[in-house]
């Protein structure tokens, strides 16, 4: 968050006047010591900044610095309020307060050019006050007390600090200390329930485990999938599942064939995960090989069509 503190220090200072350090200290939520440490990354990077001691001193800039002329070109401005946006649709704090004064400081329209929801398509409102939530945590270094679903089907209460939101695989996580494993895991967000700040340090707690939580395996979903051994598929896939295989292969285990159907070749691991999978497609899919995963699949689809019967 420095450089969006640096912009906002020169948009004081060009505002103000002269502002003294502990005045954007304050301001920042930060040490003083941070402040001018602030001062001399600006002055290296060749902006008049100045300080001045005595009654009426402070942290200036020269009356000549303007800063959309004698520091940016205009593409270079372009790309700072683009930037700036896209940390906006992330819901960084104060992003939009220093993308609204820098587009005016710039004389530049605002362009809408992206628009980021990290809730999945029907979520409700309370899924989406649930990010929020986590982003609070994170950023105030809290701790955090949820119910979560395993799975193995399992309803557990769960205490953790949480360390960034992570998306990978098509689905959201919450990487976060736990305090049950004395570890760091990764938690799916739509198992997540209850979920609630609870009090305790999460700075800290974070702090006096940096050690071990270094070396230890950062996912426990990642770490079954690891150790899932892998099998090879060739999988048979009718056109209209063309809009899935582009999504959840790649491109050089897809071989489209002339009647617009795909084969797919790929290693995937094996286990209760893979037959759901391969379920997910329903008429869609046909597993060629190997025997036992098809027989697999034949076998699951007839209890399921037993179900049926009456």
């Amino acid at each position: 968050m420095q450089i969006s503190r640096l912009f906002q220090m020169i948009y004081i200072l060009l505002e103000k006047g002269t502002v003294t350090a502990p005045e954007l200290a304050e301001r920042f939520e930060v040490s003083t010591r941070t402040i001018y440490r602030d001062v001399e990354t600006l002055s290296q990077a060749g902006i008049p900044v100045y300080t001045s001691q005595g009654k009426g001193g402070g942290i200036s800039l020269s009356d000549r610095f303007v800063l959309n002329k004698s520091l940016l070109t205009d593409k270079e401005q372009d790309e700072i309020l683009f930037a700036l946006q896209s940390l906006s649709v992330a819901r960084l704090p104060d992003s939009d307060e220093v993308f609204s004064k820098l587009s005016s400081l710039f004389r530049k329209n605002s362009t809408n050019w992206i628009e980021v929801d990290f809730s999945p398509w029907g979520s409700g409102q309370k899924q989406k006050e649930l990010y929020t939530l986590l982003k609070q945590a994170i950023l105030e270094h809290k701790v955090i007390s949820f119910t979560y679903l395993s799975a193995a089907g399992e309803q557990k209460s769960r205490r953790a600090a949480p360390v960034k939101l992570l998306f990978k695989d098509r689905a959201w996580y919450v990487e976060a200390y736990s305090f049950d494993k004395d570890a760091l895991r990764n938690f799916k967000i739509t198992r997540m329930s209850n979920v609630q700040l609870s009090d305790g340090d999460g700075a800290q707690l974070l702090e006096l485990q940096q050690e071990r939580m270094e070396s230890t395996v950062t996912s426990r979903e990642e770490s079954r999938v690891k150790e899932m051994p892998r099998i090879r598929l060739v999988l048979q896939i009718e056109p209209a599942g063309a809009y899935r295989i582009v999504d959840e292969f790649k491109e050089e285990d897809i071989l489209k064939q002339e009647d617009g159907s795909f084969r797919v070749t790929s290693d995937m691991p094996s286990g209760e995960w893979l037959v759901q999978y391969l379920l997910s497609y329903g008429d869609l899919l046909e597993v060629v090989e190997p025997a036992s995963v098809r027989l697999e699949i034949k076998n699951r689809t007839a209890k399921m069509s037993g179900k049926y019967l009456t």
